[in-house]
């Protein structure tokens, strides 16, 4: 596991990332400063031009708090509300282990990960 840190709005949160190969592609990116979309009430996400490894992306549910990427689109994104939805092509590469209700109502915002 490899910690992260993430800055939004002055506040900051804590992640842990597991080893996988899409995991280290996004760390190979940090520190990332992002302008993160919030859709659906439930994610806030960054798409990517280039596709990142995922090799272990399948069709799942989601935690709230995990951080994944979503192969279609070339997605980042953070989960911060549960729908109860399965995602098809998703790769969980860590989870936020702070409060993520702090994307709640928030706009379109940018990050920073560290």
């Amino acid at each position: 596991m490899t910690k992260v840190t993430i800055n939004m709005n002055g506040q900051t949160l804590e992640a842990d990332f597991n080893n996988s190969d899409t995991a280290q592609a996004l760390l190979n990116h940090f520190p990332l400063n992002v302008k993160m979309m919030n859709l659906y009430s439930r994610e806030m996400t960054y798409r990517f031009n280039e596709k990142l490894p995922a090799k272990k992306a399948k069709t799942s549910g989601y935690k709230v708090g995990d951080i994944a990427y979503w192969t279609p689109r070339h997605s980042f994104v953070i989960f911060y509300k549960q729908t109860g939805e399965i995602i098809s092509d998703l790769q969980i590469v860590g989870h936020i282990s702070s409060d993520v209700s702090i994307f709640d109502g928030v706009g379109n915002t940018t990050m920073q990960f560290k």
